[in-house]
């Protein structure tokens, strides 16, 4: 089998194979503990930013702290997805990259540096237009292909956060903003892929692929989920996934929100359970999304 042929078999494999006892057992835990604050949700999930050193960025979402506010704020989930919301029925698309960005980046000094370059891309308006247009149209892996590559600088860990946020924007109101359909956004939902998250796929992958005793496992582990620059096949398997696991947990008697895959990446991302050691792990560090 060649190494394609031996990605393909660990993705069937890793379709039936879910989330492993421990897994389960290790995310009812936290969602039982500290992480019961999102047992209705992500929303709530807040991170540290200081919005003086965003000075230099403009366009601004006013749902966000005015920048002459010395010290640090916080944002949340929630409050993304409003200013998101907000942008996008203005069609001010770079605008609502400047939410999700502010939010993935925290307290990160080199954040503002790196947006202020991606925002004076000449592509990056239409691109984000196009991604808004295809997200309602065909769905999460097919807006994500079409950022792929579009904007120098904006990579997957950051354009899947702008997805997610207008995602559940266009949730709050069925009616398109675009005024180009009625009708409800095309499933799976998106959601963020970032380096952490990969991670935690690729450790899980290279355990089912040696249980299945697939040839070098761990090698075809660390191809397909790389620390970037997925493919949107990739994306898409990621999204069937966590969609899938996501159900495995709402029918496994914990309390866990059914319909909220976002509280599983949230808790994949915050380290809740290792699947390099199968054990419980301590949370990590909430305070950054970035890759």
């Amino acid at each position: 089998m060649g190494r394609q042929d031996l990605a393909d078999a660990l993705d069937d494999e890793l379709r039936k194979r879910l989330l492993p006892p421990t897994a389960v057992r290790a995310l009812g835990l936290w969602l039982a503990g500290s992480g019961a604050r999102y047992a209705a949700g992500a929303g709530g999930h807040a991170v540290e930013y200081k919005p003086a050193h965003w000075s230099g960025i403009e366009p601004w979402p006013v749902e966000l702290l005015d920048r002459l506010r010395t010290g640090t704020a916080r944002i949340s989930r929630d409050q993304v997805v409003a200013a998101t919301r907000g942008a996008a029925e203005r069609s001010q698309w770079s605008e609502a990259l400047v939410a999700a960005y502010v939010w993935g980046q925290g307290r990160t000094g080199y954040g503002p540096h790196r947006l202020k370059e991606i925002l004076a891309e000449p592509t990056v308006d239409d691109a984000l237009a196009m991604a808004g247009d295809t997200l309602r149209r065909e769905g999460a892996v097919a807006a994500y292909e079409g950022l792929r590559g579009a904007v120098k600088g904006l990579g997957p860990a950051f354009f899947t956060k702008f997805l997610y946020f207008l995602d559940q924007a266009y949730l709050l109101d069925q009616v398109s903003f675009l005024d180009l359909a009625t009708d409800a956004p095309v499933a799976p939902r998106a959601l963020i892929l970032d380096r952490r998250v990969a991670r935690v796929m690729r450790a899980h992958a290279a355990r089912v692929g040696a249980d299945m005793g697939l040839a070098s496992a761990s090698d075809v582990a660390a191809w397909i989920w790389s620390d970037g620059r997925w493919t949107s096949h990739r994306y898409g398997v990621y999204l069937a996934w966590i969609h899938s696991a996501t159900g495995q947990l709402a029918s496994a008697g914990i309390g866990w929100p059914g319909s909220c895959p976002d509280v599983l990446e949230l808790a994949l991302f915050d380290g809740v359970w290792n699947p390099a050691s199968w054990h419980l792990a301590q949370p990590a560090c909430l305070a950054r999304r970035s890759a």
